[in-house]
């Protein structure tokens, strides 16, 4: 058998380690797995994370597997069992930060940049504004970090600092003492460290690291670095050398200060090994094509996939009743605006990394006269403007290099959206594009401004006006554009092409443990987008009967997550509706939370599950809507399992998966149910939307192993519902079929004389075994026991 480091993935299924699914737990996994097709297990991240870690993302020793996970005994052992079914590993990479942890001593790299200051030969390897923060009493030029953690002022905890040896302590926290210092008074002693010890809420105004987004517990990592890079990678690297792991999917690059550097040094250290990047691409953004990897996790496919099955005109019709509703006419695209605006602002929670970017720029203008006069005022806000109306996540300009295409596009939409006006703003786009020449703080702006354009879009239009916007909460996914509903097929067939063509290796993907609704959630959601009016109806009735809301925007958000998830417990539905609230930070919020809003809204959730009339209507609701959202379900999993790319398969998402935002969205799957399941006949199949989907993802998997998929060619059909079918070839051998907008063709009477135009031969539809003849095919027929077909001709044995 070919080793599966020799070939590259059909398809990966993600598990996400934790304390609850170890390694060991992977291991026993394999068979089920190998059974249900798919050629990579992709792992969450593998090094040593803060103990009790769920997720992996807060790596503390990138010299170890993680021994929570169960090691690297462990992860041999899983990498052996998956050689002997024929699997290969793809391992998550984390470059871009390292966990703050508690205790601080579980980083040692980071503990020991706190014990020595600038000096330490760590010191490099963390993103750190040193001269941000005046250093300690006896050198203050040299700067300090500041540790934004105490649970108020400092003159307010000193009474809870204790020293311990050459360890200062506060609660669960411990700090090294600088060497020589532990014997000095305290006050002395903390002036004399490296560190300024700080309450927490100077963060977004002091803070002097850069952090994954706005978490204060992830410190950045530098890795454009050359040894950082070898000293971070050399475990993972060294397993890849050895067999033990064959891919990687990199987390964030746009948190780098030079992601195609960074590409470009993996690939040669790995020999050009299977790579993915968890990359957002933004409208019609296309990924870099000098960046050396795959393409991307899959979030360009989730939008269009979702897309073509959602109709485009149901859409924004349920919008305008949102919009009635909320008495909010603005649009989901100012809603973003907005809340990149209030981030960027002088006390907004990224107001420290726009004044790092204010310093730099100083900087720049005092060493040459024909830059001068522009203050930091105006500098801050030409900056806070330019970043609030930034189309995409970040320009991707390399110092010394005329600046690409795209990003000279990008910087015309900002003019064209009035942000790019005058010449500190000008300043600002000259500097990012690299117009003025070359020096190191210059270099370092070009940088700097694109990794903190990332953290302005994902914190402001992913983590804050998606929980603000709730018109329909499915559009509202990583890398979508709730502004602009649904996909054309026209549309759906090129970008299938393109992807093709340029990217034939990119994951594709619809659930993964960042989705903020499942597959399946968003399958059942897509259906209220064909009967606008009926659900809007439905919203009001339902805010009638439950009484007064605390929040119009949070009643649309609670029906429509009643919709996703049903059946839901008070506990997730609670949660999920709190954690909403939070991040959308218009009446509560993580860092100032309003306790009387939070009791209100966290009844009026739990009381909606207990209303003797309410809960038979949704009920209702949701009966009317299945076999239409069965329909979705059906035929976004075929179109994952098929369309160009490799499809990332989420844990559990083979059978219909109802979860939501994280960590709702995390909880460890039960394997051992599901292979059970996939044993059984077809005849235990009919009916079960569960077996179906399971039956249907094992076989297109089995097909992809098997029968190598050829390049894409749209096929159309014709007759009265031809909008209404979805059908493309791969190759000339396999031709997938899927329904769109079901209810409206329930609507006007099923498929009527709609036909399939198959090419010559005999076919075989590989779900339900059933045999056609080439030519005119009518729909009606081909799809008459199910809502997809998943054809072939010609088949080898």
């Amino acid at each position: 058998m070919t080793s599966a480091a020799a070939r590259p993935p059909t398809a990966s299924y993600r598990l996400q380690l934790q304390p609850g699914f170890t390694l060991h737990d992977a291991a026993r996994a394999v068979p089920y797995l190998a059974a249900l097709g798919v050629s990579h297990l992709h792992l969450s991240p593998l090094l040593e994370a803060v103990p009790g870690s769920t997720h992996g993302y807060d790596t503390v020793d990138h010299g170890r597997i993680s021994e929570q996970l169960g090691g690297e005994r462990a992860l041999r052992a899983l990498a052996a069992e998956a050689r002997r079914h024929g699997l290969g590993l793809i391992a998550d990479v984390v470059p871009n930060h390292m966990a703050l942890p508690v205790p601080e001593q579980l980083n040692q790299p980071l503990w020991q940049v706190l014990r020595d200051g600038p000096d330490s030969p760590y010191a490099p390897w963390f993103d750190i504004d040193w001269a941000a923060q005046p250093g300690p009493a006896d050198a203050p030029g040299r700067g300090r970090l500041l540790l934004p953690l105490l649970g108020d002022r400092l003159g307010a905890v000193l009474d809870q600092l204790t020293v311990d040896g050459d360890v200062l302590r506060y609660h669960d926290h411990a700090f090294p003492l600088r060497p020589g210092t532990g014997h000095l008074p305290l006050p002395e002693l903390l002036a004399r460290q490296w560190y300024r010890l700080a309450w927490w809420q100077l963060a977004s105004e002091e803070l002097n690291y850069r952090r994954f987004f706005t978490v204060n517990e992830l410190i950045a990592v530098r890795m454009e670095v050359p040894e950082v890079f070898e000293a971070t990678h050399r475990t993972l690297l060294r397993l890849h050398a050895e067999g033990v792991l064959d891919g990687f999917r990199i987390d964030h690059p746009d948190g780098l200060a030079d992601p195609r550097g960074y590409l470009r040094q993996l690939a040669a250290a790995t020999g050009g090994a299977y790579t993915v990047v968890e990359k957002i691409l933004t409208g019609e953004e296309r990924l870099p094509a000098d960046w050396p990897c795959a393409g991307t996790t899959g979030y360009d496919a989730l939008r269009r996939i979702d897309g073509v099955l959602i109709d485009h005109a149901g859409a924004e019709r349920l919008t305008t009743s949102y919009q009635r509703d909320v008495a909010d006419p603005s649009g989901a695209a100012e809603a973003g605006r907005l809340a990149r605006a209030e981030l960027t602002a002088p006390d907004g929670e990224l107001a420290a990394e726009v004044e790092r970017l204010v310093r730099l720029a100083g900087r720049i203008c005092a060493a040459e006269p024909a830059l001068a006069d522009h203050g930091p005022g105006a500098l801050r806000r030409a900056l806070g403007a330019v970043l609030a109306a930034y189309p995409v996540y970040r320009p991707y300009v390399v110092p010394g290099e005329p600046a690409p295409a795209a990003a000279v596009a990008e910087f015309e939409a900002v003019r064209e959206a009035g942000a790019l006006a005058g010449p500190t703003a000008d300043l600002v786009r000259d500097l990012t594009l690299g117009r003025l020449g070359r020096s190191p703080e210059k270099d370092e702006f070009c940088a700097r401004f694109a990794q903190t354009a990332s953290a302005v879009a994902a914190k402001g239009v992913e983590d804050t006006a998606f929980y603000r916007w709730t018109a329909l909460l499915g559009l509202n996914e990583v890398g979508g554009d709730p502004g602009r509903p649904g996909v054309r097929p026209d549309a759906f067939h090129r970008w299938c092409a393109e992807l093709d063509r340029a990217w034939p290796g990119t994951m594709t993907a619809l659930s993964t443990h960042d989705t903020k609704r499942s597959a399946d959630a968003r399958a059942r959601l897509a259906v209220l987008t064909e009967l606008p009016e009926m659900w809007a109806a439905e919203c009001a009735a339902w805010t009638t009967a439950s009484g007064a809301c605390p929040d119009r925007p949070s009643a649309w958000l609670l029906w429509q997550t009643l919709v996703a998830a049903w059946p839901i417990s008070p506990e997730r539905l609670a949660g999920v509706v709190l954690k909403s609230a939070r991040e959308a930070k218009l009446h509560t919020s993580w860092t100032a939370p309003d306790e009387q809003f939070e009791r209100r809204l966290d009844r009026y959730a739990r009381d909606v599950l207990t209303n003797v009339g309410l809960a038979p209507r949704i009920e209702g609701l949701i009966a009317l809507l299945a076999p239409f959202a069965r329909s979705n379900s059906l035929s976004a999993a075929l179109l994952h399992l098929t369309v160009p790319g490799v499809p990332d398969l989420y844990q559990g998402s083979e059978e219909p998966l109802y979860t939501l935002v994280d960590p709702d969205n995390r909880a460890p799957v039960d394997l051992g149910a599901l292979a059970v399941r996939l044993t059984d006949s077809p005849a235990d199949r009919s009916g079960d939307l569960a077996r179906e989907k399971l039956h249907l993802t094992t076989t297109a998997l089995h097909l992809r192993r098997t029968h190598p998929f050829g390049s894409y060619r749209p096929i159309a059909a014709s007759g009265p519902a031809a909008e209404h079918l979805l059908a493309f070839g791969r190759g000339e051998s396999v031709v997938p079929v899927a329904t769109r907008l079901p209810y409206g063709l329930r609507r006007r009477g099923g498929w009527g004389g709609t036909v399939l135009e198959l090419p010559p031969g005999r076919w075989t539809d590989e779900l339900t075994g059933r045999h056609f003849t080439g030519g005119e095919t009518s729909v009606a027929d081909l799809l008459e026991h199910l809502p997809v077909a998943l054809l072939t001709s010609g088949r080898r044995p």
